[in-house]
């Protein structure tokens, strides 16, 4: 039964080769995003619907059901599929259920890229600034030095088109309406991972709050942010192999 990865802003697949290394599993599938390290289709608009039936379609290819592991808006993408489509999944992971508390605010970031003219103006910013710093800029934020280099190499025009629409078709109340109803993913076990540094995704509380509407368990990765899975990899593989040996 795979297992598979998927992530989200502003990232490649890089962010998991060193947990994929601990996983130490030969069926282990990593899905890359239209604009998120794969190439943005002709008439791809980036909004989270589109991504949602992206990646339903590409498990649909896959031998079914899988177990799905979503970080950042992965993590959204792979809620918001298991609510609608149970059947392609055996188990699901995220590590943003906070974005789906009512209460939950967007970061400050976010609300930039929201903002029309303001969020172009950031990717401007962002795509000028020579490589070099920025994987040091990545670096800062919490991911690997291999991961950082990859995923700022990657960053493009097309990654901050799909930015700035996929934040758009975001914006509140959006995702207080997807959270509304977490039950559909009681259908299937779920884990919620909370890192506790993790200051983009609503805290604990919500995290919490979402997982207990969703039927989840809770993995709480003390003094990791954002980037668990390049933090501490290993840590970040035992929890993921503690939640699926318990299946059935």
């Amino acid at each position: 039964m795979p297992l598979v990865l998927v992530h989200g802003n502003p990232e490649t697949d890089a962010i998991w080769d060193e947990l994929r290394e601990h996983l130490q599993r030969e069926d282990v599938v990593a899905l890359s995003p239209p604009g998120f390290g794969a190439p943005v289709p002709d008439g791809f608009g980036a909004t989270s619907d589109e991504y949602v039936a992206w990646l339903a379609g590409e498990l649909e290819r896959l031998d079914r059901p899988v177990d799905l592991v979503g970080h950042d808006w992965g993590g959204g993408h792979v809620c918001r599929v298991v609510a609608a489509r149970p059947d392609l999944v055996r188990s699901w992971a995220t590590d943003i259920a906070g974005c789906f508390d009512p209460a939950y605010v967007w970061h400050e970031r976010a609300q930039v890229w929201q903002t029309p003219g303001a969020g172009e103006e950031a990717v401007a910013q962002q795509l000028a600034v020579p490589l070099e710093r920025r994987v040091a800029f990545f670096q800062g934020l919490g991911m690997s030095s291999q991961a950082a280099e990859r995923c700022a190499t990657a960053f493009s025009e097309d990654m901050g088109r799909c930015i700035l629409s996929l934040y758009r078709s975001a914006t509140q109340p959006k995702m207080a309406q997807w959270g509304a109803d977490l039950t559909p993913l009681r259908s299937r076990p779920g884990l919620v991972i909370i890192p506790t540094e993790d200051h983009y995704t609503g805290g604990e509380a919500l995290a919490r709050r979402a997982a207990e509407r969703a039927g989840a368990h809770v993995a709480v990765l003390s003094g990791l942010g954002h980037w668990w899975m390049c933090q501490d990899p290993r840590r970040g593989a035992d929890v993921l192999r503690t939640f699926l040996s318990g299946l059935a």
